[in-house]
């Protein structure tokens, strides 16, 4: 299975934010939109780096008196791995499991195509192994026309 396969069921609808917004911006969008990162943009649409509530308890816990002028360029994960639609869904798990990300933007032709999570990914696997699991007990079962 690949990466555009998940991004034909759930959409290619990525949320962003740009650097110089502020970190309530980024709780408030997070709640929102029922999402769990957003990635970082500047004026043309470019990735700069994604920022994760992981991120935000960081800054909470670093600096909790100052937190209502914390922008987002001071707590985004600048080296954000990218995927294209052509990768294979158990290899961008691996790197996701490796790294310790929940979510992997996708970029087709240089341009932002999608956002997939870890749990994208594992609901993609699971419904892959149910069909081969209900083919193999038809076949089994003798189902099949002979």
């Amino acid at each position: 299975m690949k990466v555009k396969d998940i991004l034909t069921e759930k959409g290619t609808r990525v949320v962003t934010i740009h650097e110089q917004n502020l970190l309530i911006d980024v709780v408030s969008l997070f709640f929102a939109n029922r999402i769990g990162s957003l990635v970082v943009v500047d004026k043309y649409d470019k990735i700069l780096g994604i920022v994760a509530p992981n991120d935000v308890l960081k800054a909470v816990h670093q600096k909790p008196e100052s937190i209502s002028t914390v922008s987002v360029s001071e707590v985004m994960t600048r080296d954000v791995i990218v995927a294209t639609p052509e990768d294979d869904v158990g290899g961008l798990m691996s790197i996701m499991t490796e790294n310790r990300i929940r979510h992997i933007p996708i970029i087709e032709d240089g341009k932002l195509a999608g956002l997939v999570s870890i749990g994208d990914a594992v609901k993609a696997q699971l419904t892959e192994q149910d069909v081969e699991i209900r083919h193999l007990k038809d076949y089994m079962q003798d189902k099949y026309p002979s």
